[in-house]
């Protein structure tokens, strides 16, 4: 059964995004979605000794802006403060040297769109968990109609047999009815987060995947994301 997974590309995504490329034979990066302010699509959580620190990169839009069409607000110093934040609360991890060439490296650099910065990172950070899933941008596929209806189109183009949702935006908007009748199954899918070992015992969950490769490094990282289970929910 081919399994289909389809997800906006978001700025230091939580495990569970590699989760769902990890259970799909094509994971899709819904890039040609209409970009909505207030979410996970410039802005993410890593843990600090205090708690959970929100990055958010500035960026600059017009209404219906697709997310990669999206630009980074570069008037802004932002990428000294994410840097200096990553640097200053994972640098003791324990697989922090392995990576900190990479994050000084990335953050130096000049990027136009919020989907170059999260298409690097993304990228480095499926390297990185071992994920040979096939990917592909829904922008390549030339799909239109409503978030439900392109869904099922890129799943229909794709020959997918089962495609494997979150629940959030799903349950109120996905139509289920229209996948059935294309003899496509859908399955909802809840990411348990694993816990492992960070700084401290205080284990703060749905962090930036980052969180998981700094403290673990990439061997036992791959390892924990691939035993890391999804719990079904009847749609």
């Amino acid at each position: 059964m081919k399994v289909i997974g389809i997800h906006q590309p978001g700025y230091l995504p939580w495990l569970g995004f590699f989760k769902k490329m990890l259970n799909s034979d094509i994971f899709v990066y819904f890039d040609d979605v209409c970009f909505v302010k207030n979410n996970y699509y410039n802005r993410n959580m890593i843990r600090t000794n205090s708690g959970p620190l929100q990055l958010t990169i500035p960026v600059r839009m017009e209404a219906e802006s697709k997310i990669n069409d999206i630009k980074i607000d570069t008037s802004k110093n932002w990428q000294k403060k994410h840097k200096k934040s990553i640097l200053l609360n994972y640098a003791k991890t324990r697989y922090f040297k392995n990576y900190s060439n990479f994050i000084e490296k990335l953050y130096d650099k000049k990027l136009e769109k919020i989907i170059d910065i999260n298409m690097e990172i993304i990228e480095f950070l499926k390297k990185e968990f071992n994920i040979k899933t096939k990917t592909i941008f829904s922008s390549e596929l030339n799909v239109t109609g409503t978030a439900s209806e392109k869904i099922l189109e890129i799943c229909k183009l794709l020959n997918g047999e089962k495609y494997i949702t979150g629940t959030a935006w799903a349950k109120k908007s996905l139509d289920v009815e229209s996948f059935k009748k294309n003899n496509i199954s859908v399955e909802f899918q809840e990411f348990i987060h694993p816990e492992y070992k960070q700084l401290d015992n205080n284990f703060i969950s749905n962090m930036a995947a980052f969180d998981l490769l700094f403290n673990k490094g990439s061997t036992n990282s791959s390892k924990i994301l691939n035993d890391s289970i999804t719990k079904n929910v009847v749609g």
